[in-house]
């Protein structure tokens, strides 16, 4: 599944949601993980509202978004898209987190984290 971090240099989750100016995706599976893209975030529109609504457009196909903060209207405009919003409140190692979430993919999921995995499953289906 796609995953989005913010994060200034790759190495920790350390941006606020709505503060970032990338986001690193990473393509993360059980056994495997593997770094994708760094997107940009560009200027949109003039309002907070208009800067969500961009940034959660940029992220749809993750399943995904580990932050250090998120605002409620974020994380909702999120949630609205069946992106999962993650929160870590403080400085965390990106490659610690990825680890750990493989940890839990291999061993029996939460159901939000089963349905996460379930939102790419079906748009490689609309895909096709």
């Amino acid at each position: 599944m796609k995953i989005a971090f913010t994060t200034s240099n790759g190495e920790t989750i350390d941006q606020h949601f709505g503060q970032c100016h990338s986001f690193h995706i990473w393509e993360v599976g059980a056994d495997q993980a593997a770094f994708l893209e760094a997107v940009s975030v560009g200027e949109h529109g003039g309002d907070e509202e208009d800067r969500i609504a961009a940034r959660a457009q940029l992220l749809s196909d993750c399943a995904i978004v580990y932050t250090m903060q998120i605002g409620g209207p974020a994380a909702a405009k999120l949630v609205a898209q069946k992106i999962h919003p993650m929160k870590t409140n403080a400085e965390v190692s990106l490659q610690e987190t990825v680890e750990r979430l493989q940890q839990v993919l291999r061993g029996n999921p939460p159901p939000w984290l089963k349905k996460a995995l379930n939102k790419n499953i079906r748009s490689s289906f609309l895909d096709e």
